[in-house]
């Protein structure tokens, strides 16, 4: 099994600790520590250290399910701060291009993190469904341009102004894991857009109570950070 990605050390990427049996502190890199503000419902997601005992599309359901249960205005919240890492995470380390995402079904909504960005003069792009069992293409996008749902119903630009992939990606996660895999809905989209080598940089974004233990695959590819609302 292969869990590490070539030339990227494993310290680059999430650890975990835990430091009793209730609290679970998640340590991203070189910001975040701090605990889960939803704390893990009884039999719903398996504990750290634990087997993990739900296949993946039980899992998938608790973890929408889970985003559903956050309210509005602590949602609002989480997104700002959210934001704010990934602007902080970019200007450490800025690029030629940033593939950002349009929040679907709960997902961290980063859409004025976005805004900023490209005031700053960043080159945007969302990812286009090309073909089912292919990797992404990229389309450029400024925020405020129209866009139209696809046939999976993702937001893609109304002029598809189509691009190479960006060598900084932002991937929203249903789920995460302590070594910085990510559980997604399933397409392996992003799995298959990341295998090419050089790969991109790549950032994770999630809820901290999107943690969670999951089998992972030949393919499975870890990110190289991931970020949630935790200070």
């Amino acid at each position: 099994m292969k869990t590490q990605q070539q030339g990227r050390p494993a310290a680059s990427r999430l650890s975990i600790s835990i430091e009793t049996s209730t609290t679970l502190n998640i340590r991203c890199i070189q910001t975040m520590t701090g605990e889960s503000r939803i704390p893990c419902a009884p039999g719903l997601l398996p504990e750290a250290g634990a087997s993990a005992t739900l296949d993946k599309p039980q899992l998938r359901r608790t973890l929408k399910e889970r985003r559903r249960a956050i309210d509005h205005a602590t949602k609002l919240a989480w997104d700002d701060r959210i934001g704010a890492r990934v602007l902080a995470w970019w200007h450490a380390n800025p690029g030629a291009a940033l593939a950002v995402y349009w929040p679907l079904a709960g997902e961290p909504d980063l859409r004025p993190a976005y805004a900023e960005l490209a005031d700053a003069g960043v080159r945007l792009a969302l990812p286009v469904v090309l073909a089912r069992d292919t990797a992404l293409g990229f389309a450029e996008w400024v925020p405020g341009e129209p866009t139209v749902a696809d046939s999976l119903g993702v937001a893609v630009p109304a002029e598809l102004r189509m691009m190479d992939r960006p060598d900084a990606l932002l991937v929203p996660c249903l789920g995460f894991d302590a070594r910085g895999y990510r559980l997604g809905y399933g397409g392996g989209f992003y799995d298959r857009t990341l295998a090419p080598v050089p790969r991109p940089r790549t950032l994770g974004i999630a809820y901290s109570c999107q943690l969670a233990e999951f089998g992972i695959g030949e393919y499975d590819i870890p990110l190289d950070e991931i970020v949630t609302e935790l200070e």
